[in-house]
């Protein structure tokens, strides 16, 4: 890998997203507005004397799943305009390896799922006072894995769709079925079998449990170390599964 390639790469990428408006929007603006409607939610429940609130349970896994549902389809489209303009084709007649474009697609989306993080956590604990037990530097690593597992899976779901209107046709195969079953809704024990066994299997289910994980206990634990090395794993797992897509010539 040439690191010099895939920074040059990174920084192509950084240089389009900053002249779009609308995409800097979607990913720094649109998850802390997402949030913002959770709190308000919650706003006027009523709970007993030091009963935490929901949006402190529920706000804080939203700041794993807006970043991981936000990037996904930014990735994928983004990621899809460059094969279907034949920018992508035309870099992959150049020396440049396959792995240094793509990790660097992928450095160039993580930066700006890093800044994602901090704008949404510092939002939830800021502006709506979140509070857990954990230390808040852990929910913006969650949220930046969250958020690049997105990106590592819209790079991956971009090679098999020929149109915008197609990549985010995989939300419902990919990404919903995650957010359905990650323990947001029921909790992963208390789900049937078959359902508990798929949701071991999905890398948002870790994500949930992590943050769960932080929001019960003032010190890292074990758990929490082990969400945060299965959520790693998945994430070069796709990569390497989405480098295999990059291909020198398109059909």
């Amino acid at each position: 890998m040439n690191v010099s390639m895939m920074w040059a790469t990174s920084r192509r990428v950084l240089g389009q997203l900053r002249g779009d408006p609308r995409s800097i929007g979607l990913i720094l603006v649109v998850p802390a507005l997402l949030l913002a409607l959770v709190y308000w939610l919650y706003q006027n429940e009523t709970l007993p004397p030091g009963m935490p609130r929901t949006f402190d349970r529920v706000g804080l896994m939203m700041l794993g799943i807006f970043p991981f549902v936000v990037m996904f389809l930014v990735t994928s489209i983004t990621m899809l305009r460059e094969r279907t303009s034949g920018t992508l084709e035309r870099l992959l007649t150049t020396p440049i390896h396959k792995a240094d474009l793509l990790f660097g697609y992928a450095l160039a989306f993580s930066i700006m799922a890093a800044l994602q993080a901090l704008v949404a956590t510092g939002t939830a604990y800021w502006v709506f006072g979140m509070k857990i037990e954990g230390n808040a530097g852990w929910v913006v690593l969650i949220s930046v894995l969250t958020a690049v597992l997105g990106v590592a899976l819209g790079l991956l779901c971009s090679a098999f769709a020929a149109t915008e209107f197609q990549a985010v046709q995989f939300m419902p195969v990919v990404v919903i079925p995650q957010i359905l079953l990650c323990g947001l809704f029921v909790a992963r024990d208390q789900m049937n079998g078959v359902l508990h066994a798929i949701s071991n299997v999905l890398p948002l289910s870790y994500a949930v449990d992590g943050l769960q994980q932080v929001a019960a206990n003032a010190d890292p634990t074990a758990d929490l170390a082990r969400d945060l090395v299965v959520i790693a794993s998945f994430v070069v797992v796709v990569l390497l599964l989405a480098s295999l897509t990059l291909r020198r010539r398109t059909a």
